[in-house]
């Protein structure tokens, strides 16, 4: 890797020649401006304001604006005469804990390499110091032009710095947060945490850029001259949040459906979705209203009425079945009459006769619903001494 930067690391007394490489690259795609008539590039020209010619780079100096407007000029000479201690030196100040520094203060970041051989011994006692220190160097060190803070870390065998903003180049984040009072609820922080969870942890080696990736495809495909098809966009589920922990719960099942756990939660454990409903404030009901509720619910029923005509009544409704009246008493009776009356050539005596039978099956019928009843109560009466029994017996 090419070095931006030579210099040397000094550690108290110890001074360690070091090159300063780019730990990071910029994988963006960079578009050019055309011009859409003819598909010309557009290109910028460095002109003078004053005398509206376009000037060279050898000619082009730097400035700096005052308040009025005035330019200042400023010379590399003027620069160079100032004093920076740090123009080719990384100089550490301070070690301390890792946690002490605010990630908003992190900018670019760089390694380190040790520069010949000589190099090699105090850059490694430099770097295994840290380690067994858990700590990081705070360091200041010059670079384009300017004195910049920065952070020396270890990352497996190398030594590496992280640019850092100054203290006073952090805003406050006054105005940022919610305005008025937020109560968060203990069930909307469960159901948080369940998320969290689910969505557990993530190799960052896996994470990579989905849009960088389109792009280079649309790219290769306008460039063979192939059909570009619009994507299909997925329904993210937009819209106003109405009920956050319905929200939530959706993002948890998802995850879960997504890592293919299912009903399954993130330690491979079956999910109570009891305890997921007992932290749903909506979903709370008492015995009475879930009662009505499931009686609400039910199917509905379809009745025949005895002149032919079908009803259909909701299971909310009460239903109040009647036994249909029972004609069959009358039948027989009349069945019976009618049939003593065929007789009737037989005459009064014929008539007394069909009436007789007729007396003798109703007091028949009659004592067979007797004999029944009387059947009925005592096993009922003997079951109920048995059980009564029994019960003196596991008393005992």
């Amino acid at each position: 890797m090419r070095s931006i930067w030579n210099g040397a690391i000094s550690f108290g007394l110890v001074s360690i020649p070091i090159k300063l490489v780019n730990a990071t690259e910029n994988h963006s795609i960079h578009f050019r401006q055309i011009h859409l008539a003819d598909g010309g590039r557009i290109r910028y020209r460095k002109v003078c304001e004053l005398d509206e010619e376009e000037v060279q780079g050898g000619e082009i100096g730097k400035a700096y604006e005052d308040a009025d407007g005035t330019m200042i000029p400023i010379t590399d000479e003027d620069l160079a005469q100032l004093p920076l201690p740090t123009a080719k030196t990384i100089e550490i100040v301070a070690f301390v804990p890792a946690d002490q520094i605010d990630p908003l203060q992190m900018d670019a970041a760089y390694y380190l390499s040790a520069n010949g051989v000589p190099a090699a011994k105090p850059y490694t006692l430099l770097r295994e110091a840290l380690k067994r220190s858990n700590k990081v160097a705070v360091a200041k060190y010059a670079l384009r032009g300017r004195e910049r803070l920065g952070m020396l870390r270890v990352v497996d065998d190398v030594i590496a710095m992280h640019g850092l903003l100054w203290p006073d180049e952090i805003r406050a984040p006054e105005g940022v947060a919610p305005d008025g009072d937020v109560t968060v609820r203990d069930a909307e922080l469960d159901l948080a945490d369940a998320l969290m969870d689910t969505l557990g942890e993530v190799d960052m080696d896996s994470l990579h850029d989905d849009y960088r990736e389109a792009v280079e495809e649309l790219i290769a495909a306008k460039a063979s001259g192939e059909s570009v098809r619009p994507a299909e966009s997925e329904d993210a589920g937009g819209g106003k949040v109405i009920d956050l922990i319905a929200a939530l719960e959706n993002s948890v099942q998802a995850a879960r459906k997504s890592r293919g756990e299912e009903s399954a939660g993130a330690d491979g454990e079956d999910v109570d979705e009891g305890a997921i409903a007992d932290v749903h404030p909506i979903k709370k009901t008492s015995g009475k209203s879930a009662g009505k509720t499931s009686a609400k619910s039910s199917a509905q029923t379809t009745h025949r009425t005895p002149t032919g005509k079908t009803v259909t009544r909701s299971g909310s409704s009460t239903t109040k079945k009647s036994a249909p009246k029972s004609t069959g008493g009358k039948k027989s009776t009349s069945t019976t009459k009618k049939t003593a009356g065929s007789g009737g050539s037989g005459g009064s005596g014929g008539s007394g006769g069909g009436r007789t039978t007729a007396k003798k099956t109703a007091t028949k019928t009659a004592a067979k619903k007797q004999t029944s009843s009387k059947q009925t109560s005592s096993s009922g009466g003997t079951a109920a001494k048995k059980t009564a029994s029994s019960r003196k017996r596991a008393s005992a």
